[in-house]
């Protein structure tokens, strides 16, 4: 997992109809106003790669935890404050990044896979990085990625679904919704024309920040990854929380070349088709 520490790192909140209201977020965007109705809320930064540069660095003005490294194809660290964390499954993006005259000209995915953008559900948080990376182990990211042949219609991607499971106690519970990837709201080139226009137009204001000016601070990064939105919970990923002994798992399958059934199944027995699937199993300690 450390090959991703010159990443920049970054997600999408409110890009799947109902995740805000199961976690209980709609209070934080209360001000954001969108054009479409159905569009993200913002996006925010989980990691900031330190630059090199000490004129850059000085210029970083993000609270100082988001350089820490926190991502994770393994565990999942409880923070040491009594506070409920929650599994967030979604889709993390490997991106190519493009500038042209030191500004973020072009987003060109290249692989996806299963990604846990793990949160803390405390009220109040001034931003929503607050509740993103709390240290080391903190975020999940597989490491089975599949390679995208187009990020378009009729591409690879049409193909793949996501769901995701909590084993507790030795019993294993559907923990997200089992959903097709055009589930999500902005998907494609909608999604790349949003994610450029938000991060350089994105300002320091409620719940968000000024995107474009941390990544000019981080000395304008060339690859990113990037999470493009938690899918909607069960009942029973809605209403539990992470506890030490618990192991997260979140799969993104051809729904092509596997039933739901085969899926769980693997899941139970902890074995994998991992040239059908990109796998995250992260213990929580």
């Amino acid at each position: 997992m450390a090959k991703y520490k010159k990443f920049l790192g970054l997600g999408i909140a409110g890009n799947f109809a109902l995740h805000l209201a199961q976690a209980g977020e709609l209070e934080d965007f209360k001000d954001i106003i969108t054009a479409d109705e159905a569009a993200p809320k913002g996006m925010f930064p989980f990691y900031l790669p330190k630059p090199v540069n000490p004129v850059d660095q000085a210029a970083l003005h993000a609270k100082e935890i988001l350089s820490t490294y926190p991502l994770s194809s393994s565990y999942i660290r409880l923070p040491k404050e009594d506070v409920n964390v929650q599994a967030e499954p979604e889709i993390g993006l490997i991106c190519d990044l493009e500038y042209t005259a030191g500004r973020l000209s072009k987003i060109t995915p290249s692989y996806f896979g299963a990604y846990n953008d793990c949160s803390l559900r405390v009220s109040g948080a001034d931003k929503i990085s607050d509740k993103k990376n709390w240290g080391e182990d903190t975020k999940g990211f597989s490491n089975t990625l599949i390679k995208i042949d187009k990020f378009e219609l009729g591409g690879v991607m049409d193909a793949y679904s996501i769901c995701s499971f909590l084993r507790r106690d030795g019993e294993v519970h559907a923990y997200g919704e089992d959903v097709e990837l055009s589930g999500y709201s902005y998907f494609y080139e909608k999604l790349l024309d949003w994610m450029l226009n938000q991060i350089n137009t994105q300002e320091d204001f409620g719940p968000l920040e000024p995107i474009e000016e941390y990544i000019m601070a981080c000395a304008n990064p060339k690859e990113a990854i990037i999470s493009i939105g938690a899918t909607r919970y069960t009942k029973y990923g809605e209403h539990t929380f992470l506890k030490s002994g618990d192991e997260v798992v979140i799969i993104v399958y051809n729904a092509k070349e596997l039933s739901k059934d085969a899926v769980l199944e693997s899941v139970k027995n902890s074995s994998y088709s991992i040239e059908s699937m990109s796998v995250l199993a992260q213990k929580v300690i």
